[in-house]
């Protein structure tokens, strides 16, 4: 019997350590932002008041007519995105190089979301969420993480 040796796809290559545990960070802060989206998401359609631990003006954020786009709820197009960073974040652990790529534009369009929705607490709403601050400062590491990988060219 022959044994036969498993060849790698052509869009996989193995990725040296620095690139792989960064990517892994970048899953696992997913993650947690997933988790939070996803509790936000719940909240809101269940139509229950989110409690904010030092923003006291949590509900004029969570309650305008920003919280959500066109009947659907921003955190759960937010959780659309963690969970996509988290599937592209893992399959570039694992050498996927157009995983790398999509990583990057997920990130990106989070991150100018982001900036977009802490411009509308500060100025237009004159209040902040706990919960949106925490997601804004997890996208903040997602995109510190994702620009201190090192490029293919450098590993």
């Amino acid at each position: 019997m022959k044994a036969r040796t498993a060849s790698r796809s052509s869009t996989a290559a193995a990725p040296s350590r620095g690139p792989r545990y960064i990517a892994i960070a970048i899953a696992v802060l997913s993650l947690v932002g997933l988790a939070e989206t996803t509790y936000l998401t719940a909240a809101h359609l269940a139509g229950s008041h989110v409690t904010c631990v030092t923003a006291a003006n949590c509900s004029q954020v969570l309650g305008s007519a920003y919280a959500s786009f066109r009947g659907i709820p921003l955190a759960s197009i937010g959780a659309l995105g963690y969970f996509s960073a988290f599937s592209f974040a893992t399959l570039a652990a694992f050498g996927y190089r157009r995983a790398a790529t999509l990583l990057a534009l997920t990130v990106t369009a989070m991150f100018l979301t982001t900036l977009w929705l802490l411009y509308l607490q500060a100025f237009v709403l004159h209040a902040f969420c706990d919960y949106c601050l925490f997601s804004a400062a997890l996208i903040f590491l997602l995109a510190g993480l994702l620009i201190a990988t090192p490029s293919p060219r450098q590993v």
